[in-house]
């Protein structure tokens, strides 16, 4: 359905739709779920990066991924100072209080590898390595 004509707007939800799918099916979780996720993930990735280390990865992103990415982003306050793979990983599992996450790391992973699916292997590989070594492993 054209809306817009314009491609990239008019075919933004459907490519969300893709991503938040193939979530889904990794984990076999339900859409809530797996959005709260992908958002948590992407948050704590953002902010663990530097501004331009962020603004290179949204470069990558597609339009409504991008948004969720950018959504409440305050880029004064980034790279966050705790950086280590427990900050990371609580950050994430704060947000899943009330259904704690099973397998935090395997949940993670699981964005890491929809990430790797989707932007350019250069991109992927500058984006680990700016990550602190202990992060980089729930990379691979």
């Amino acid at each position: 359905m054209t809306v817009t004509d314009i491609s990239t707007l008019d075919h933004a939800p459907q490519v969300f739709a893709e991503w938040l799918n193939d979530l889904c099916e990794d984990l076999d979780w339900e859409k809530p779920r797996a959005y709260l996720l992908l958002h948590e993930t992407l948050h704590a990735i953002r902010d663990f990066l530097t501004v331009d280390e962020a603004a290179d990865l949204a470069a990558q992103l597609p339009v409504l991924v991008r948004g969720v990415y950018f959504e409440g982003w305050d880029p004064s306050k980034t790279p966050t100072k705790s950086r280590g793979k427990g900050d990371f990983l609580r950050r994430i599992q704060a947000r899943f209080d009330k259904d704690p996450l099973q397998d935090p790391e395997r949940a993670v992973s699981a964005v890491f590898d929809l990430l790797r699916r989707h932007i350019s292997s250069g991109e992927f590989d500058q984006v680990r390595k700016a990550m602190r070594k202990p992060i980089q492993e729930l990379w691979e």
